[in-house]
């Protein structure tokens, strides 16, 4: 994948005031509307996708390909591994992965400095062309509605969904129950915290994907919100459409297995 807007590249060196002058930069060219050519049906989970060394099928159709993006660390710390796996009709079709020297620490809210550019590379070695990024972090729901979803969305132009485990900002627009049953989605409005938005915007959802039958335990909600050319609604029907059995939707999940398992073998595939 080429990257179409190179003047949002993540630089480390930045200073902090320059990398979120740059995230509200990103955030006033990111479209949280839906901007896609793919019929949004057409991505369906049946049942998990089993993730095996020889298990890459070959393209067919048009239909949708769909990425799911996530990253480990090797070195404790000192170097990012972003793993990519592309799906289409519920079958790998490829997968591709990048290490990348980490340059600055962790910082809340300037994650695609940290993870930026590992993602860039993983992508850059993908050998198809995604119709749909699901990232693993926030997107919208962001102080500059600039999260690593967004921000990588931008850079490439591809349409981007953020599934994150944690709420970074925003408010729920209802209290968010100790269980919430599967299926259930609340929405997130913008609060004081979120700069570049209108309090009471919706940008983005808390979703139950999936929920135990015993209410003894219960699986916390995922925080869904569009990276960019997907509006907040349709982001929350493509998750749920792609879980399949497992809090994640698959193509994270994947994405996590696949960095697991490259970490494990020390970044080598």
């Amino acid at each position: 994948m080429d990257v179409s807007r190179p003047e949002f590249v993540p630089d480390p060196s930045l200073s902090r005031d320059e990398m979120e002058a740059l995230q509200r930069e990103i955030a006033d060219v990111a479209l949280f509307e839906d901007d896609f050519a793919f019929d949004p049906s057409a991505i369906e989970f049946d049942s998990p996708v089993d993730l095996g060394d020889d298990d890459q099928h070959r393209l067919t159709g048009d239909s949708p390909i769909v990425a799911g993006v996530d990253q480990a660390f090797l070195d404790d710390g000192d170097r990012a591994l972003s793993a990519v796996v592309a799906l289409q009709d519920g079958r790998v079709v490829d997968r591709a992965y990048a290490v990348v020297d980490t340059e600055i620490p962790y910082i809340p809210g300037l994650l695609s400095f940290r993870e930026g550019g590992a993602i860039l590379a993983a992508l850059s070695n993908l050998a198809v062309e995604p119709d749909l990024l699901v990232v693993d972090g926030s997107g919208r729901i962001h102080f500059r509605e600039a999260g690593l979803a967004t921000h990588i969305g931008v850079m490439v132009d591809v349409p981007a969904i953020g599934v994150a485990k944690n709420l970074l900002c925003g408010t729920p627009a209802e209290s968010i129950p100790d269980r919430m049953a599967e299926g259930d989605r609340i929405p997130i409005e913008a609060d004081e915290r979120v700069e570049t938005a209108e309090p009471g915007t919706v940008i983005g959802h808390a979703v139950q994907t999936r929920q135990y039958q015993s209410g003894s335990t219960s699986i916390n909600p995922l925080y869904v919100s569009p990276g960019h050319r997907v509006s907040a609604a349709t982001t929350v029907d493509l998750v749920s459409q792609c879980a399949a059995g497992y809090k994640l939707p698959e193509p994270t999940r994947l994405a996590d297995r696949e960095a697991d398992r490259l970490k494990r073998q020390g970044g080598e595939a």
